[in-house]
């Protein structure tokens, strides 16, 4: 591999979650005081992408599927120092494009601030919000 390669894998083994969860738990909006034990039981149910440069962790998401119907982008994020790369893309284009996930009749993902990147890759607004219902718990 060469200097400053970047390189996407859905091996868990090779997650580094202690970073994962000290993003998510500290740095991230939408997941605030999330535990340890939330993020390795999330990580442990579902398709998680790592973004490497060179062997260093940098960036990270999951979905949630049943590689059947849909799919749902969680937790997405590349470190702020390594932010500006185009890393962002690279990651959604593998989640996109990644071979269990071709034949979904329905994608999802909820953001705050990253709409131009989503649509990027055909996200829309929902086409029917009345449709839609949720349950949310104050907690993670």
């Amino acid at each position: 591999m060469k200097k400053n390669e970047v390189h996407i894998s859905t091996d868990k083994s090779r997650l580094d979650v202690v970073m994962i969860h000290r993003y998510l738990s500290t740095e991230s909006y939408w997941a605030k005081g999330r535990s340890l034990d939330t993020v390795q039981k999330s990580i442990e149910n579902s398709l998680c992408f790592g973004l490497y440069l060179d062997d260093r962790q940098v960036g990270f998401a999951r979905v949630v599927t049943d590689y059947a119907i849909f799919a749902w982008i969680m937790d997405v994020f590349i470190l702020q120092e390594y932010r500006g790369r185009g890393y962002s893309k690279v990651l959604m284009h593998n989640i996109r494009t990644h071979e269990g996930l071709q034949n979904l009749y329905r994608w999802g993902l909820a953001t705050e601030d990253a709409h131009g990147l989503y649509t990027q890759f055909g996200f829309t607004s929902l086409s029917k919000p009345h449709l839609m219902m949720e349950i949310v718990k104050k907690s993670h």
